[in-house]
């Protein structure tokens, strides 16, 4: 089965951490979000991946390429004016080959069984199936009321938490079969949760919904993203962690120089070519990206430093 990442959005909702970069490489745990579902992908025997690009689209090609570092076939397709969620997976009709595919937010981190989705999506014989969160603010999200076998009947786009008829949330990530473009217009913005999917409970098109007790985090804004990376660091989300397991909780990258007297208090994510002087103490949750110098006695408790940066003494 192929799939598609979608990682043409702006990333508006974490500027200034996306002025220069777009939202899927922001970087968790020291590796971009977007490495993070492709490695995912991978684990799932997803081999055949197509990457929507928009905003700065040349920082993702020119990280991931062909994709063979990860063991899968990586295309892109660049819209030169975003065409919504809904309308960049139509313009790239002819790469699924009228074949049953699965669709995944490029800026979201989750370790999903991708595996079962397909097979609830295939044993309902659904023509979209939409993973489901639970959450505990629905205002933040649209979210999904189904019937007791999990069809889906209506949609709340971001009610107020008195109005919420339900907390389970559209999770960006979907299956579908193929034909589904028959019902997407072609070179026409068009949108997931605004146009196709309202289309399809108009219609009573076999639309259903897959609960999951997986982990999912949208990163959608800086508490998100802090909770993201922290929860890598505690094992809360199943990841590939980068670097070497110096000890329990404490990976350290490659190149890195950690003098005599220095205090690591796990759970700590450090780059790689990292120098940190004596004394200095690090005390997790902690990441610290590639080529970071921290100077002797700085103290950092609980925090992501990105990197390329300087640490002063005694800071």
């Amino acid at each position: 089965m192929k799939a598609m990442i979608l990682a043409a959005g702006l990333g508006t909702r974490l500027r200034p951490l996306t002025e220069e970069i777009s939202k899927p490489m922001v970087p968790i745990v020291n590796k971009p979000v977007m490495e993070h579902i492709v490695e995912l992908l991978a684990s799932h025997g997803f081999s055949e991946i197509i990457v929507n690009l928009h905003y700065h689209a040349d920082v993702i090609t020119d990280y991931f390429k062909n994709g063979s570092k990860w063991g899968v076939n990586l295309y892109y397709s660049f819209e030169e004016s975003l065409l919504g969620t809904a309308g960049g997976v139509g313009k790239v009709k002819k790469f699924f080959n009228h074949e049953t595919f699965l669709i995944i937010s490029g800026d979201a981190l989750t370790d999903l069984d991708l595996t079962r989705l397909v097979e609830f999506h295939k044993k309902k014989k659904a023509l979209a199936t939409i993973v489901l969160t639970e959450v505990e603010d629905p205002s933040k999200y649209g979210v999904v009321i189904t019937d007791e076998k999990d069809r889906i009947l209506e949609f709340q786009e971001k009610p107020s938490r008195e109005e919420a008829r339900s907390k389970l949330a559209n999770s960006g990530i979907y299956v579908f079969g193929p034909n589904v473009f028959d019902f997407i217009p072609a070179n026409t913005f068009y949108d997931f949760g605004r146009n196709l999917f309202p289309t399809f409970v108009q219609k009573k098109e076999k639309l259903y919904g897959y609960r999951h007790d997986d982990y999912w985090n949208d990163v959608g804004e800086f508490e998100e993203y802090q909770r993201g990376n922290f929860d890598a660091l505690e094992s809360k989300v199943k990841v590939k962690m980068p670097g070497n397991l110096l000890s329990e909780g404490i990976w350290i990258g490659n190149k890195c120089q950690i003098e005599k007297g220095v205090t690591l208090v796990p759970p700590i994510c450090m780059g790689d070519d990292c120098l940190v002087r004596k004394n200095a103490k690090l005390l997790g949750p902690l990441v610290i990206g590639d080529d970071t110098i921290i100077d002797e006695g700085a103290v950092l408790y609980r925090g992501i430093k990105w990197g390329d940066g300087y640490v002063g003494k005694d800071a």
